[in-house]
């Protein structure tokens, strides 16, 4: 396979060959062969001339890590924390501290290839378990907003899994893994230069009482020629079924070794399917211009119990959707240009009831019974202007049209009995709500030498509140009435390499209005002002020709700055809440001429506060993990990762609810083995 470059699926209009001798598929994801099959517009620079914050995991890599759970495959990567609940379960954090809430997901942007796996109003806080990252050709982070190419969603950050590339030759792989609590785990992949099927399927007892899951993955690709346009087809589909130990209660809990082992709620359980296809067509005009259409077709379906709160409600929630992404792309020497239009109709369901009863103003039965048909149209287009063999400006600009059609299936207004004053569920009125944005970005660098650039970037990210947001409403709650939320952004940056050192700066201030969050009368608002600001960095060299080593650091301060009033506290200038100020990790391998690797990777958390008043905190953890491969043929190979090699007693993620200490448990010392064979032709 030839070397290829992705960025963000790149069908958006800041990275596609931004030069024209940029190294990236300009619009679909999916990696030239050394046969170029894949004919897509392809130019040729290094990645690090990008003027954004950018950072990946290849396939080696990935490979390497053998992750179980997505949080470890991104948790080197600066700026990033996936913090990991039980099973498959998360939050995630970007420039950010971990958002939690009915829509705080809405900050962060998934997409497989370049297309979000979910519609912009109806996310979900574990979403990242719907793609097969343990397979992925690789996994891109983009720190900071995206907007002006994805509108909605893309706040804090983006997270985007390109797909394996059609082989070059007939080629099958097969992979068995087991490690502690009957954790078991096979894979395959099996494919030609015209088709490709991989995927794998899961089975971890679990490390508390009741906490298992059982998990499948699978993608499937297929090429074809259709006069002068190339095709490609992808379907990707996952399962997870999973029984869910929530956090453990009383302050340091995670230090207590019998406590660690408990679960509180062994009724608890998740049940998720999602199923994406999608048909990327390309079409080289010339040698200038092109053109990219990419229609797409999305579902998924969720059921599982409520454990983190006390009543413990059942919820079902289900979203399908269709969509096109059109591009037309021109490229000269100086100046290129794109423009494009994205549209998309989804429609989501959800229900909640509860079995038991639990109080007159939490009442037994349905609280929640409501669809939402979201329509999106979005038109953006972007100039790439190189002034001179230095100087490059880029910019983009991006408008939303977001449409919600609410229809409410149960009676409006309180879920509790006419004697109730103050019910903690309430269904608003059916209706229909619009939302406009735009969103631009304008970025600037300079090339100091041939391997070396600095960068400038101002950006505008938003998101559209989200359907849980606009009508789960509780305590009377009529209507939500809620801003989109606004994040203005800036940020510098330095890479290159200088000898065998790799580096890359930088630094960012970003400015959020308009945030949305519930406050302490359970009304959804949209009043809400933080800043964040931070420095990150990440390092990497060769200490001989077969040792290497990497290292990354995060130095960042998460601050509320509107007067808000929380528990008749004024919270303004506190930091927000799970949002350490230091991250670092740092890992030195050896890779022999054997093909044989074995790595050391150090990880350090810092210490955060645990609610909005800065009243409590977690002192943070470092753990060590080792991992080693090693090839017994030509065609074998095992390999081996110990996982918290100093068993350090140690939290995932750590708050404060219902006025108690809680935490997700880490997980104690863990030896994974595996065995993999693979054959070509």
């Amino acid at each position: 396979m030839s070397g290829c470059v992705n960025l963000v699926g790149n069908s958006h209009p800041f990275f596609p060959c931004m030069l024209r001798h940029f190294a990236i598929i300009s619009v679909f994801p999916l990696c030239l062969s050394a046969n170029e099959l894949e004919r897509i517009s392809v130019t040729a620079k290094p990645a690090q001339s990008l003027p954004l914050s950018h950072s990946r995991i290849d396939a080696e890599q990935l490979s390497l890590l053998g992750a179980t759970h997505i949080a470890e495959s991104l948790a080197s990567q600066p700026g990033v924390w996936i913090s990991r609940g039980n099973g498959q379960e998360h939050l995630t954090a970007i420039r950010s501290p971990v958002l939690t809430g009915a829509g705080a997901c809405g900050a962060f942007l998934v997409s497989e290839d370049g297309i979000p796996i979910r519609a912009s109003g109806f996310c979900n806080a574990n979403q990242l378990f719907e793609l097969n990252s343990e397979q992925a050709y690789a996994v891109d982070v983009y720190r900071g907003p995206g907007s002006s190419w994805y509108g909605s969603n893309a706040v804090h950050g983006i997270i985007n899994l390109t797909s394996r590339p059609l082989p070059e030759y007939a080629t099958s792989e097969v992979k068995i893994e087991a490690g502690p609590h009957q954790y078991q785990r096979g894979s395959f992949a099996l494919g030609n230069p015209d088709f490709l099927a991989y995927g794998n399927l899961v089975h971890d007892g679990g490390y508390q009482a009741s906490s298992g899951y059982e998990q499948q993955k699978i993608n499937l690709a297929y090429q074809q020629t259709l006069g002068e346009w190339h095709i490609v087809h992808r379907l990707a589909a996952t399962h997870l079924n999973q029984q869910t130990a929530g956090y453990i209660s009383g302050y340091d809990a995670y230090r207590d070794a019998q406590l660690r082992r408990t679960n509180d709620n062994p009724d608890a359980y998740r049940h998720a399917s999602s199923l994406r296809f999608v048909s990327s067509f390309s079409h080289q005009v010339d040698e200038q211009q092109s053109w990219q259409i990419r229609p797409y077709v999305r579902w998924q379906q969720m059921d599982f119990l409520q454990h983190y709160v006390p009543w413990q409600a059942r919820e079902d929630n289900s979203q399908q959707g269709v969509g096109l992404q059109t591009r037309y792309l021109f490229e000269s020497e100086k100046l290129n240009w794109q423009a494009g239009m994205d549209a998309e109709v989804s429609e989501g369901e959800l229900q909640e009831f509860q079995d038991k009863p639990f109080s007159p103003n939490i009442p037994q039965g349905m609280h929640y019974d409501y669809r939402v048909i979201a329509r999106n149209l979005s038109p953006f287009a972007s100039l790439t202007w190189q002034t001179d063999t230095q100087w490059q400006l880029t910019a983009s600009l991006r408008f939303d049209l977001q449409q919600y059609d609410y229809r409410n299936h149960l009676s409006e207004g309180s879920a509790c009995a006419e004697s109730v004053s103050v019910c903690r569920f309430y269904r608003p009125d059916s209706q229909t709500l619009t939302y406009q944005q735009w969103s631009p970005s304008l970025a600037t660098q300079y090339a100091l030498s041939a391997s070396s650039h600095v960068y400038a970037r101002v950006s505008r990210g938003y998101r559209a509140p989200q359907a849980t947001e606009l009508f789960r409403l509780q305590d009377g709650q009529e209507a939500a009435n809620l801003n989109a939320e606004q994040l203005t952004s800036i940020e510098s940056g330095l890479r290159g390499n200088w000898g065998t050192l790799d580096y890359d700066l930088a630094l960012y201030w970003m400015d959020k209005q308009h945030l949305i969050f519930q406050d302490t009368e359970r009304q959804n608002v949209s009043n809400g002002h933080t800043r964040h600001q931070g420095i990150e960095i990440a390092l990497a060299g060769q200490l001989s020709t077969q040792w290497y080593w990497h290292a990354t650091g995060n130095l960042a301060k998460h601050t509320y700055q509107s007067a808000v009033k929380l528990a008749n506290e004024n919270i303004a200038g506190n930091d927000m809440d799970t949002a350490p100020r230091q991250q670092f990790s740092a890992r030195v391998g050896r890779r022999g001429v054997d093909d044989s690797v074995l790595e050391l990777e150090w990880l350090h958390m810092g210490r955060y506060y645990l609610d909005p008043q800065n009243s409590a905190s977690y002192p943070g953890h470092s753990l060590l993990h080792l991992r080693a491969q090693y090839p017994l043929s030509k065609n074998w190979q095992i390999g081996l990762r110990l996982i918290n090699l100093t068993n350090r007693d140690y939290a995932e993620r750590a708050d404060i609810g219902f006025g108690q200490y809680r935490y997700f448990v880490g997980q104690p010392r863990s030896l994974y083995l595996s065995v993999s064979a693979n054959w070509s032709s």
